[in-house]
């Protein structure tokens, strides 16, 4: 029997494992957000420095987003995914660290948000286009709609958690809570089997940027492009949170 039409992506065991692992993450990942702006405020007494913070950990997602697109037809998207995720989790454990030491400063929250705004330039579009990886093309849109309904009822979810963490165990607790989400991602991405593809090859990297400049602008759906240049815009282009 096939599975219903909403739920379609599910039969791939790769997307399960991967939809799974994403949702408990962003849980995570809504739980550190809310501390850091209760811890900033609670360092700071400053909402400017709140808006400060936040502004600094969003900047290199503006600014790099589009070439981390770039990169991801160039590498292994599963490897480079694992080893961000890695490196995520380094960012969550040295905050949560830090302030059970009583070492953490405005001045550490704000060099780590960078950190970590600087790793999800990378890990966000190599990440959405790994989809297409581990899901048949039939069932690529049905993928995207859950992994965007998974990213909304994070965001429901993970702020509640991050209430009963501040008031009953401390900040601390939400950061190493994020640390211990991100495990089922890496665990998800261990035991996935994906098949290796060939990467994009491009003339040039402002090449590449030049195209998804171009798709964004509407050059893009007109149909003259190549099908390496679709799969290029798929990375530089972000389909869902």
């Amino acid at each position: 029997m096939r599975s219903p039409a909403f739920f379609a992506a599910l039969r791939h065991r790769n997307f399960r494992l991967f939809l799974i692992g994403q949702f408990v993450s962003l849980c995570g990942t809504w739980i550190q957000t809310v501390a850091s702006g209760w811890l900033v405020l609670h360092l700071t007494n400053s909402a400017f420095q709140v808006g400060l913070v936040t502004t600094l950990g969003t900047l290199p997602i503006l600014l790099f987003t589009l070439y981390g697109g770039v990169v991801a037809d160039r590498v292994n998207k599963h490897r480079l995914v694992l080893i961000l995720q890695c490196l995520m989790v380094c960012e969550a454990l040295t905050l949560g660290t830090l302030i059970v030491l009583d070492r953490i400063t405005v001045h550490w929250v704000m060099g780590l948000a960078v950190f970590y705004g600087t790793l999800a330039a990378f890990e966000v579009p190599t990440r959405q286009s790994l989809i297409a990886e581990i899901v048949d093309r039939d069932d690529l849109m049905n993928a995207i709609a859950l992994g965007s309904s998974a990213f909304n009822a994070a965001r429901v979810v993970g702020p509640a958690i991050a209430g009963v963490l501040i008031s009953t165990l401390g900040l601390a607790a939400c950061f190493f809570a994020n640390a211990a989400s991100y495990l089922a991602v890496i665990y998800g991405l261990l035991v996935m089997r994906v098949d290796r593809r060939p990467p994009v090859q491009h003339r040039s990297a402002l090449e590449a940027m030049r195209e998804g400049f171009a798709y964004v602008f509407g050059n893009g759906g007109r149909g003259r492009s190549s099908s390496s240049s679709r799969r290029s815009r798929c990375s530089a282009s972000p389909s869902f949170p």
